[in-house]
Formats: C-alpha cells, sequence, structure tokens
C-alpha cells in the first residue's frame, strides 16, 4: 500500500517518523510531503528522511495564509493525482485534507491541538479516523463536525512518540558551546505566525525577552539558551542580549538539550510537554488560551504556568539552588511517560484499517 504523510512542523517530523518507518518496515511505500520552512525541512534532513517540498508556509497574515494555503492545494493535487496514494497522514494539515477529500483519499489526521480551531473547523469533517491524546476525548471534535464513531485515542501526549525512543547524546552542548557541568535553563519563543496567536504574538518582541532581561539582572549562575522559530525571531534575541546568552537558529537535537537542562521556559506546546516528560521542571508562558494538554500536566503538578517574567525569574532561582526540592516533581514526569502507550501503534493500525477499508 501507498501512503502519503504529510509534515508541517518540527514536531510533526519527530511524531511521523516513526510511522515512516513502521510503514517501510511493514512493505508499504511512503511519501513525505512538506513547504518551504526552514524548520520542518531541516527536521527531516537531520532524521535523514526523503520528502519534497510543494509549496510555501502563508506567514502571519490572514490573506499570506490564505493564498499560500491555495496555491499548495492545486500542487499537491498534481502530485498526489500522479502518485496515487491509498491513504493521507497529516496532523490535519489544511492542504492535506482538501486534497484528500478531493481525490478520495482516506484521511487519517492527528490532532492534540482543538485550540487551533480554524484548522479545526477546515480539517475535522473532511478526516476519515482522527487519533488524539485520551485527555482530548471525542466530544471536543464534535462542534467541529469530527468523525465521532471513528475518533481513536491513545493514553498519551504526543511527544511520547519519539520520547520513548529516545537517547540523549551530549553531542549537542558540544554544538553549541555548552558545559555539561554548568546549569542550562532553555527558553522557547512562540509560534507567533500561528493561526490561534494571530493578534496576540509578535515576532519582534518574543514573550521570553522580558523574561530573560530579569534572570540576567539578577545574575544568576547558569548558561541561558534560546531556541528560536522561523529565523526571524533570533536575530531580535541577538541583538537585545548579544553574547549573554546562547541563541539557537537551526535544528540541533533539542530532546537532547532538554535532557540535560535544569530548567525550561516555554511560550509554545511541544517542547514544554516533552521537558515535563523527561522529568526537567517546567513553566509554560504561553501567550494564547491555555492547550488542553498544558492544562492536564498542570493539575499534576509537573507544569507551572506563570505569565510574570518576576515570578518565572524568581522559580528558576529556586530550582537552582534547591534542586531536591524538585525530585518529586522530576519523577512524577518520568513516570508519566513510562505508563503512557506508543501512539504510533495506534495511528498504524488506523491507517491500515483505512487502506482495508478502500481495498488496498
Amino acid at each position: 500500500m501507498k501512503v502519503w504523510i504529510e509534515v508541517l512542523t518540527p514536531k510533526q517530523v519527530l511524531f511521523f517518523e516513526p510511522l515512516y518507518r513502521a510503514l517501510e518496515g511493514r512493505g508499504h511505500e511512503a511519501l513525505i510531503t512538506t513547504r518551504v520552512y526552514r524548520e520542518a525541512e531541516q527536521t527531516l534532513g537531520l532524521k535523514k528522511l526523503r520528502f519534497s517540498v510543494v509549496g510555501s508556509h502563508g506567514g502571519g497574515t490572514a490573506f499570506g495564509k490564505l493564498i499560500a494555503s491555495a496555491e499548495r492545494i492545486t500542487k499537491l493535487a498534481n502530485l498526489i493525482q500522479r502518485w496515487k496514494p491509498g491513504v493521507a497522514v497529516s496532523f490535519s494539515s489544511v492542504e492535506a485534507s482538501r486534497v484528500a477529500f478531493g481525490l478520495g483519499i482516506p484521511h487519517v489526521a492527528a490532532n492534540d491541538s482543538p485550540h487551533s480551531w480554524m484548522v479545526a473547523r477546515l480539517t475535522i469533517p473532511l478526516t476519515n479516523f482522527l487519533c488524539c491524546p485520551w485527555i482530548i476525548g471525542r466530544s471536543v471534535w464534535k462542534e467541529f463536525g469530527g468523525p465521532m464513531r471513528k475518533v481513536i485515542l491513545y493514553r498519551a501526549l504526543d511527544p511520547a512518540a519519539w520520547l520513548k525512543r529516545h537517547h540523549p547524546k551530549d553531542k549537542v552542548l558540544r554544538q553549541l558551546g555548552l558545559k555539561k557541568d554548568r546549569p542550562i535553563v532553555v527558553f522557547r519563543t512562540e509560534e507567533a505566525f500561528a493561526s490561534y496567536l494571530m493578534g496576540k504574538a509578535s515576532d519582534k518582541e518574543p514573550v521570553v525577552g522580558p523574561i530573560i532581561d530579569e534572570l540576567l539582572r539578577r545574575g544568576l549562575e547558569c548558561q541561558v539558551v534560546v531556541s528560536t522559530r522561523y529565523g526571524m525571531q533570533a536575530p531580535v534575541i541577538r541583538k537585545r542580549f548579544g553574547e549573554k546568552v546562547t541563541v539557537v537558529d537551526r535544528i540541533v537535537d533539542a530532546t537532547s538539550l532538554l535532557s540535560y537542562s535544569s530548567a525550561f521556559v516555554g511560550s509554545g506546546g511541544t517542547m514544554t510537554v516533552e521537558a515535563a516528560l523527561l522529568g526537567i521542571p517546567s513553566i509554560s508562558c504561553f501567550p494564547g488560551p491555555k492547550p488542553l494538554y498544558i492544562q492536564y500536566l498542570e493539575r499534576l503538578g509537573i507544569v507551572k504556568t506563570i505569565r510574570s517574567p518576576r515570578e518565572i525569574t524568581s522559580n528558576i532561582q529556586r530550582i537552582l539552588n534547591e534542586p531536591e526540592a524538585f525530585e518529586s516533581q522530576k519523577k512524577k514526569g518520568k513516570q508519566l511517560l513510562a505508563k503512557m502507550e506508543d501512539p504510533v501503534a495506534k495511528i498504524l493500525s488506523a491507517v491500515e484499517l483505512a487502506g482495508k477499508e478502500r481495498g488496498h
């Protein structure tokens, strides 16, 4: 069977890589498509995956997104009509959903982000099987016209798909010029171009900026690392902080970087979940409506949502000065990951079922 996999972000590359390997291991043929987007292409290269680049990212405006999406649909339709896959898989890609629906190809979608409601409205009604974490459940998709009888739940958060297979390598520390024997505090900037953050975030003024200001002002003994997005945030951070921080403006083994960190502050979603499940004390300063998975980790006491730069810095100070006070939190995160099932097995079953239903 031929399976088309669409990946649009680094998270989706990490999430679908094990599925791609599993499909090939079972004798299926897989095609990966992406768009012109530095982070996604670099992550695919890092994982040594073959892929086709079709169309581009629409940027931070509604008009730009609409035009780029329309152009991508046309280009993808031509490619997929020639390749003729039996099943399509995506993380609720708007373009993949439309092309699969238009060409009569069953579409298996994964989605842990109902807060990204614009994408959900455009994709969920066109989805044949929808796979998502059990904490989200089925009912939340009803308002988007979801395939209620075909919502497949897995008892895991998405990063479990790669964290369960990951072994930390300290090569990333050498790449970034970091010392293993000094505390590392990692910051992740927000996805300023995301539809659900339009009007709430700006690429020129990352949410983490004032927090780093406060951290440096206090002169804490740590190495500050800032993981940026899109290639536009890095110059802003460099101009503001110079050599006082290490700016990551290319794809590295971020999971290993987190594994060697003392604390994490994220204004996105995926890396915050990763850090928490790796047992790293984690703080979320997400600027939009709080994702369900962050709410879940908060209830378990392994993520804190704090918006005040001063309060976040005080928390980091305590993490660095009293690491023993966070031992139970670290343990809880690792135990939670160990208990989670592998999402890949559930998605693979859905893909093969969708193929059988179509007669492939």
